[in-house]
């Protein structure tokens, strides 16, 4: 079995239609392939959908739209799980050298 990283996109729906807002997750599958993990992580999406009524009565929605990506990674200490690359400014980190 090979581990892979999927992110997952859901739209979020506010009473049957959709609003400016999207949530990202990143999901941990294991599979023989690449094929069969996007199935996987495909399948997992859909489990994760969800229906609940907010704090103002109102029927909120999240339903998947894609598997938008899906990466091989090695289990191990240190491993590397999600790296992205920014264009602005970083504030400073929380642990300091020394």
């Amino acid at each position: 079995m090979k581990s892979f990283t999927a992110q997952i996109i859901y739209r979020i729906e506010c009473e049957g239609q959709p609003t400016d807002q999207y949530e990202e997750q990143w999901r941990l599958v294991y599979a023989d392939d690449a094929v069969r993990a996007l199935a996987q992580a495909r399948e997992a999406g859909k489990q994760e959908e969800a229906t609940f009524i907010d704090r103002q009565g109102r029927t909120m929605c999240w339903r998947m739209i894609a598997v938008k990506d899906l990466q091989p990674i090695e289990l191990k200490n240190g491993g590397l799980l999600f790296s992205m690359v920014h264009e602005a400014s970083v504030a400073a980190p929380l642990w300091a050298v020394g």
